[in-house]
């Protein structure tokens, strides 16, 4: 059976804003069943009005996600499996960059950047994986992006969490790049599955990304922990000389075409940049260090008990 947009069902995670709520729009128009997450409630819920009028669609729905809390994960997984028996594309688009300010910890004591970038989407898509299965021919796509070039020597696997030398854009090339080596390892684990797995680079958009909202001074850190950290500045470093961002909407091209297009099926494990695959450096090619990831996130994740 051959892969169609029209009807599938689709979860866009972080589509309140930005390139998941332009992907969220666009896919919606092709006629998809689109829900997307949020962090935060009253923006959601205005987003979801928006999405819903742009769109001429009145099925998108909204479910609840913080990707720094891994009880929400779980949440919000069991909340669409309540509401949908299967899943057809599933878009890890949310994200967070604090090239800024000391190092930041998730509610679970990870690193914020590999915390909300990396493990909350492994945590989510592990969870919503069966759905996925049944649903085949179905597509994932994880934002990546061309930071994962900040990251030129790999990952320090003795120092995920960045605890012994924190910078905040390296971190993020961090991020990044294990978003890539998630991808490359999941596609080699559903070789047969009939379900395609690639990584995209948006390009230099102009989003919140960056941005560290006040709200997030309480959500993003531990309880215990929240009168002794101080959130990092707003902004990121000064991306001028890369020319003009672009809009929303130019940035979430290759998210949908990834998601959507009939020429983009079979294939997988790939990284697409202006909507085209793109070979990537050696170093992000690395095969061994994709599973190496893997194995030490399932690790993690058992030693959180989550």
């Amino acid at each position: 059976m051959a892969f169609d947009i029209d009807g599938a069902v689709v979860l866009i995670t972080g589509g309140n804003a930005g390139i998941g709520k332009a992907t969220a729009i666009a896919l919606a128009r092709k006629g998809a069943r689109v829900t997307f997450t949020s962090r935060d409630d009253a923006r959601g819920k205005i987003a979801l009005d928006e999405i819903r009028q742009a769109s001429g669609r009145d099925d998108v729905g909204l479910l609840g996600l913080d990707l720094a809390r891994l009880a929400s994960v779980r949440r919000c997984a069991e909340a669409f499996g309540e509401q949908s028996d299967r899943l057809d594309v599933l878009i890890n688009n949310a994200g967070i960059a604090l090239t800024r300010g000391p190092r930041q910890e998730t509610y679970d004591g990870l690193e914020m950047q590999f915390g909300v970038n990396h493990v909350g989407h492994f945590r989510l898509t592990q969870l919503l994986l069966p759905l996925i299965r049944k649903s085949a021919p179905a597509r994932i796509v994880n934002l990546s992006s061309a930071g994962y070039l900040l990251a030129p020597d790999g990952l320090d696997f003795d120092d995920l969490q960045s605890k012994k030398d924190y910078k905040g854009f390296p971190c993020y090339g961090h991020s990044k790049l294990a978003n890539i080596y998630f991808t490359t390892e999941l596609a080699r684990r559903l070789e047969g599955a009939d379900i395609a797995v690639n990584a995209v680079h948006p390009g230099l958009v102009d989003t919140e990304l960056g941005h560290l909202r006040p709200e997030d001074k309480a959500r993003f850190v531990r309880e215990e922990e929240k009168p002794a950290k101080q959130a990092g500045a707003g902004g990121g470093p000064d991306l001028s000389s890369l020319g003009a961002p672009l809009t929303p909407e130019e940035g979430a091209a290759t998210s949908i075409r990834v998601a959507s297009a009939p020429d983009v099926e079979g294939i997988t494990g790939r990284y697409f940049a202006d909507s085209e695959a793109t070979e990537l450096t050696p170093v992000a090619s690395d095969a061994e260090a994709a599973g190496r990831l893997w194995r030490a996130t399932e690790a993690l994740l058992a030693e959180l008990g989550v």
